[in-house]
């Protein structure tokens, strides 16, 4: 069933792509905001309440109604369901309007307007990048995007779907990765966090919960990219940013593609990775003095070529998931 959920809502959110203003994330937010309000008292142990509440729950209710819908109602209305809940948790459209939309800028010439895009995007400042710094931003937050709402879900439905748990790790992965995005940004936009330990929280656990999927993800790349070069990085660049898995992919994208990505410069555009540059060896013999993987500086063309990256991986992984189930059924 997974095979077929996967590829029907990839081809449901390429015809009938949710808005970049959707319901959606409205819910989301709603129901995060409604989970802290009333649950969080400031506690530590509280965190670990909200948290539940706002992941664990939503999780275990798509598996419940899975389960119902496949064991006593019908296996295509659990399919159905399972296609329902990918299309709200799982694909490109989520965020490539951003992507898109800066890249006509660029095409133009309009840097001005690519800045307030992607400004818009990451809710910060973004009006001093020079145009390199621009392109790589863009770069690094479209190859994280990419993970997060597409790869990232991937793995997590797959896994569950074979535990008979139908989507709830598109779920839990998709509502742990949305709180450890919420509750950072309420902790920056309102100066603190109404309980620090809930954003610290999410944040870890979400980390936890994305090990695995960010390792899968940056194996994908390197697969599907320049494989020497890409594990290269992997194994020497990934400590040049501050979180272990997002510096994974990013490094192994890198070089999988040959640009050059991280650097010293401008650290806080990215909104939860302050100071992403800070750590790790800055300074080695492939890696030059600003802290950047080895590779051309990121111009233009990079855009299209991180796209089929992109891409191939996704028919990479979805070839796999295919012939794994073409062997369970001849088993």
């Amino acid at each position: 069933m997974s095979f077929f959920a996967v590829l029907l809502a990839l081809l449901l959110e390429q015809i009938k792509p949710l808005p970049r203003d959707n319901w959606v994330h409205d819910a989301l937010a709603s129901w995060v905001r409604w989970a802290g309000r009333n649950f969080d008292a400031g506690k530590p142990h509280h965190a670990k309440v909200v948290w539940f509440v706002t992941v664990i729950l939503p999780a275990a209710l798509a598996a419940g109604l899975h389960w119902v819908l496949a064991r006593y109602i019908s296996f295509m209305l659990a399919l159905a369901f399972d296609v329902t809940m990918l299309y709200l948790t799982l694909g490109f459209r989520q965020f490539s309007h951003f992507f898109t939309d800066i890249r006509e800028a660029l095409e133009r010439g309009d840097e001005d307007q690519a800045r307030r895009l992607l400004a818009e995007w990451r809710h910060l400042d973004a009006s001093e990048l020079p145009r390199t710094e621009l392109l790589r931003h863009v770069i690094e937050h479209s190859l994280l995007a990419a993970h997060r709402h597409v790869f990232g879900v991937f793995f997590c439905y797959v896994v569950f779907s074979a535990l008979g748990l139908g989507p709830a790790g598109a779920v839990a992965y998709r509502m742990a990765e949305f709180a450890s995005r919420y509750w950072t940004y309420e902790s920056r936009s309102l100066g603190l966090a109404v309980n620090e330990g809930l954003r610290d929280l999410s944040q870890q656990l979400f980390s936890l919960i994305d090990h695995v999927p960010a390792r899968l993800t940056a194996f994908g790349f390197a697969v599907v990219g320049d494989f020497e070069e890409a594990v290269a990085g992997w194994r020497r660049d990934a400590e040049l940013w501050k979180r272990a898995n997002e510096g994974i992919i990013l490094a192994a994208a890198a070089g999988a593609v040959g640009v050059q990505l991280g650097g010293a410069t401008a650290p806080g555009v990215t909104p939860d990775r302050s100071m992403s540059f800070s750590a790790g060896a800055a300074e080695t013999d492939a890696a030059d003095a600003t802290g950047s993987t080895p590779g051309l500086p990121p111009q233009l063309g990079h855009l299209g070529s991180v796209v089929g990256l992109v891409w191939r991986s996704v028919v990479l992984w979805m070839l796999l998931l295919a012939l794994l189930k073409l062997a369970n059924l001849i088993g």
